[in-house]
């Protein structure tokens, strides 16, 4: 049985498992390295964070993006924003040199046992922890305006969907959507030839500022602090201060989770959107039709609700503010509409261990001050946390703090464990399994 089992290898679960393989626990680490970022980022994107807010985490940060941009020969500086790319093989490259072997299989389920965990891969092997890292990314909680459920993904996707853009070239699509990856992708689609619109709910677009020079007066950091998140004192709490965030009552954290940091382009794909992408403001699709052309589905109009394997167009009826209505008519929608992080969605647990995890208001786990659940010795990493952690958890910026807060965490459970050496589910304190014991 081993002592930790990362699920996730991403910048999360790499820099979990770098800090755990530096503490001298035996693990096993799981997943397509880098996957969201190779397989879900269309090529032609860069990371929104600055470069230095970027690095995954090892304990004596050896294997920095600076220091494989340096190998490369390629400038990572303030105020350069790092391709995609670039990113997913510094991801890779950290993944070779700070982290054991990366099984890249998936885990498809995880159950409780005596002492621990049982997981069980995409192929059937089973493999036993006494503690999981769960470090799964965002792609379980990807989130579609209710108004196209049920449409064929032929015609809907999310912006998570797509390693390329392609196939969109000399079409019609409407993006959905007002932050950054909703104008990155319009951005990207115009400029490979796509008929492209944006409709977003809000009134406004907005944009971040582009960052004050690194080296500049006293007063103006002092004023205005770097951080990880951008600059202000707020942004600063928020990116350098997570365990004192965890402090605050739990309303004010699902509260600043939510709105803090919200929908905004980067400062660099302004110019390549205003005045050259259509963008319907203060607009929300009520409803969409799909026109089939698959023989086989007959022909005609078919409601959302029934999905077709096959269709030519889709045409939305958007409502405005002021209550008026219009359609549209288009051969594609991708929701760039962000990820709800909740408990329900990590279908990879068993019903019983779902189940049983304690939710916050927003519905995603609790989680304690190291990162674990309220299953003792189930952990958990990234976007799930930011009720608990606040705004970094979204970022990768968020690993460093989040990386050897929980192998702490591990490392005390693994120390203190439960009577028997068993983890017994919660209200069963008190009961004991034919458990392994806990290495002292």
């Amino acid at each position: 049985m081993f002592d930790l089992l990362v699920v996730g290898a991403g910048p999360y679960g790499l820099s979990i498992a770098s800090h755990a393989a530096s503490a001298g626990l035996s693990l096993r680490v799981f997943g397509r390295p880098m996957a969201s970022w190779r397989d879900h980022m269309p090529r032609g994107m860069f990371l929104k964070s600055e470069p230095w807010a970027s690095n995954l985490s090892d304990p004596a940060a050896r294997w920095r993006l600076d220091v494989y941009g340096d190998k490369r020969g390629v400038s990572v500086r303030h105020g350069e924003p790092i391709p995609v790319e670039m990113f997913a093989e510094y991801g890779l490259w950290f993944a070779r040199n700070a982290v054991p072997e990366v099984d890249e299989r998936t885990i498809v389920r995880i159950s409780p046992r005596p002492g621990g965990f049982e997981a069980v891969t995409d192929d059937g092997e089973t493999v036993h922890a006494r503690t999981v890292a769960l470090a799964v990314g965002v792609m379980p909680f990807v989130e579609i305006p209710s108004a196209l459920h049920g449409v064929s993904p032929g015609l809907v996707t999310h912006s998570s969907h797509h390693s390329s853009l392609d196939r969109f070239r000399g079409r019609d699509v409407t993006v959905i959507g007002g932050g950054q990856a909703a104008l990155e992708t319009a951005a990207l689609l115009v400029e490979q030839g796509t008929k492209v619109r944006v409709l977003a709910r809000a009134d406004r677009l907005d944009w971040n500022d582009v960052p004050p020079p690194w080296e500049r007066p006293w007063w103006q950091s002092l004023r205005s602090p770097h951080s990880g998140l951008g600059c202000g004192w707020r942004n600063w709490f928020y990116s350098e201060r997570a365990g004192w965030y965890r402090r605050l009552p739990e309303e004010t954290r699902a509260r600043i989770a939510a709105d803090a940091l919200g929908p905004a382009g980067a400062w660099w794909v302004r110019d390549r959107v205003e005045g050259v992408v259509e963008v319907l403001l203060g607009h929300e699709v009520t409803s969409a039709e799909g026109k089939l052309t698959n023989s086989a589905a007959g022909k005609g109009k078919v409601r959302s609700k029934k999905a077709e394997p096959a269709a030519e167009k889709l045409t939305l009826e958007v409502t405005s503010t002021s209550g008026r209505t219009r359609s549209i008519e288009t051969d594609h929608v991708i929701a760039a509409t962000g990820f709800k992080a909740t408990r329900d969605r990590l279908a990879l647990l068993s019903p019983e261990l779902r189940g049983a995890l304690a939710e916050v208001a927003d519905g995603s786990p609790s989680v304690g001050r190291e990162f674990e659940s309220s299953w003792p010795g189930l952990f958990l990493a990234g976007l799930v946390t930011a009720s608990g952690f606040g705004p970094a958890m979204r970022f990768v910026h968020g690993a460093t703090f989040t990386s050897s807060t929980l192998v702490r965490g591990v490392r005390r459970r693994l120390r203190t464990g439960v009577p028997g050496g068993a983890v017994p589910a919660p209200g069963r304190s008190g009961e004991r399994g034919a458990a392994d014991t806990v290495p002292r």
